[in-house]
């Protein structure tokens, strides 16, 4: 979501540290006895996510002059392997999505469009051309390389979306690019405690999300939590967070997180949260690649090389490949 100056111009390489190292407990037990011993592995089985750190998303501005609040990918929360970005974009004002996002390419990662109010009209260099109305999911695997626009199919009433970039590891940076669209009826729903859910990508309890054939195997849900609570399983090795889009929610023993905030979660296999009212957050979680990243701009890629190669294919025209 970068004009075509700030692409060509963009000169500050992130210095990332990628991944956390999850901790384990290593408390040696003692025979418990055959009485015990089935409630003691479900207690030694579970270990509730913690709210390691806290960061209110940031005000920004991208693409054409669109305004954005940026959630993962400031100063505060850089990235989290594979995560590489948040932005939130909602007004009801036109002047701050009105312009949009023109052509821009792409390279390295995956770009997940997540549309909860307004509509977008999408198009790129493979002839490909959609609109995302309210409720739809579009995940575009950029891979070696694309050049798409994102415009606003409305001129007045409120747009409410989300961008993710998730990052490949290397053996996928260069691979074809790839779609899958999804209409608002193709998203799974499901229940989750005292949460309804908006299931894209992964699986929660044999329920499965529409999006398949992604690297990290990645979780992502939107979860609208009536007052009471919710646990979730997830991958003791997956690095995860939420973003809080309506109300406030408890997540492990936290404070409430009010709506803006970005919570990453600590170590552990269970998400648990709560709230006394409602409340609504995104969930996404994900394997950490564990690799390099030289990331500037619209690329991300392994080393200075690979990016310099990307801008270098980009200005020449070899960005994008056929077949």
């Amino acid at each position: 979501m970068l004009s075509r100056r700030q692409l060509l111009s963009a000169s500050a390489l992130l210095p990332t540290s990628l991944g956390a190292t999850a901790c384990r407990d290593r408390e040696a037990l003692r025979d418990p006895g055959p009485e015990k011993a089935q409630g003691l592995a479900a207690n030694t089985a579970r270990r509730v996510r913690e709210v390691a750190q806290l960061a209110e998303s940031q005000p920004t501005v991208e693409g054409a002059g669109v305004h954005l609040r940026r959630c993962l990918g400031g100063r505060a929360v850089p990235l989290l392997d594979p995560f590489l970005m948040l932005d939130e974009f909602r007004s009801e004002t036109p002047e701050d999505y009105i312009k949009g996002f023109p052509s821009h390419p792409h390279r390295g990662f995956e770009t997940v469009t997540y549309m909860i109010d307004g509509a977008m009209e999408h198009r790129d260099s493979l002839g490909n051309h959609g609109r995302l109305a309210p409720g739809s999911v579009q995940w575009m695997t950029a891979g070696r390389g694309i050049i798409h626009s994102e415009m606003p199919k409305q001129d007045r009433g409120p747009m409410w979306g989300y961008q993710l970039w998730v990052n490949l590891p290397a053996r996928e940076k260069m691979r074809k690019p790839r779609y899958q669209d999804l209409a608002p009826e193709r998203i799974t729903m499901t229940t989750v405690g005292d949460a309804s859910a908006r299931l894209v990508a992964g699986e929660i309890g044999g329920a499965k999300g529409p999006v398949v054939d992604i690297a990290t195997a990645p979780l992502m849900v939107d979860l609208a939590l009536k007052k009471g609570g919710l646990e979730l399983p997830i991958p003791a090795s997956y690095n995860a967070f939420v973003y809080v889009i309506e109300g406030a929610a408890r997540f492990g023993s936290s404070r409430p997180v009010p709506r803006g905030q970005l919570a990453v979660l600590g170590p552990g296999d269970v998400l648990r949260a709560s709230t006394d009212d409602a409340a609504r957050f995104l969930l996404f979680a994900g394997k950490p690649i564990g690799e390099p990243i030289a990331r500037r701009g619209p690329f991300v890629m392994n080393t200075d090389e690979e990016l310099q190669q990307a801008f270098d294919d980009y200005r020449s025209g070899r960005l994008v490949q056929e077949g």
